[in-house]
């Protein structure tokens, strides 16, 4: 018994640096996000609507549009987007999962993110949040149907 009083210490050690080593493999394996002029750069998605494809008219002015509500498994997601001068200059969440702390927890930092992606992107060609599947599914769909009665 004596001798388990005196490895305590090194247990801990050893539980402290696998804890430290768990959570530097956990940050590193997080995507960064690509710097504007990098994401602008890429082409959009052949097919997909986008509101910096530049279709000669519907290019000029604001227009604010709200996209179809997606049903996901956890509830409604909708989006609200301003396109201005042929430019998605704002992207709102207008109804999301909110029902219970959980809902509230995990879209407190979804949506920003979403939002930030998708002005980002000007497109719906966006990364899904890890632990907010859904959430992401239900706002890309929503951001395409929105950018397409846009552009239409």
């Amino acid at each position: 018994m004596h001798a388990l009083k005196k490895n305590r210490p090194l247990r801990r050690i050893v539980l402290a640096s696998a804890a430290t080593v768990s959570g530097m493999v956990m940050l590193l394996s997080l995507k960064p996000h690509a710097s504007p002029q990098a994401a602008l750069a890429l082409p959009a998605p052949s097919g997909s609507a986008s509101a910096s494809s530049g279709s000669g008219s519907a290019t000029t002015g604001t227009k604010t549009v709200t996209g179809d509500t997606i049903q996901t498994r956890w509830g409604p997601v909708q989006v609200r987007v301003t396109i201005k001068d042929g430019r998605l200059t704002e992207v709102t969440a207008v109804s999301y999962p909110s029902d219970n702390p959980r809902d509230q927890e995990i879209n407190s930092y979804a949506l920003p993110r979403l939002r930030t992606e998708a002005l980002t992107a000007q497109s719906a060609d966006i990364d899904t949040v890890s632990g907010a599947t859904y959430t992401s599914e239900g706002y890309r769909q929503s951001l395409q149907s929105a950018l397409d009665s846009a552009g239409g």
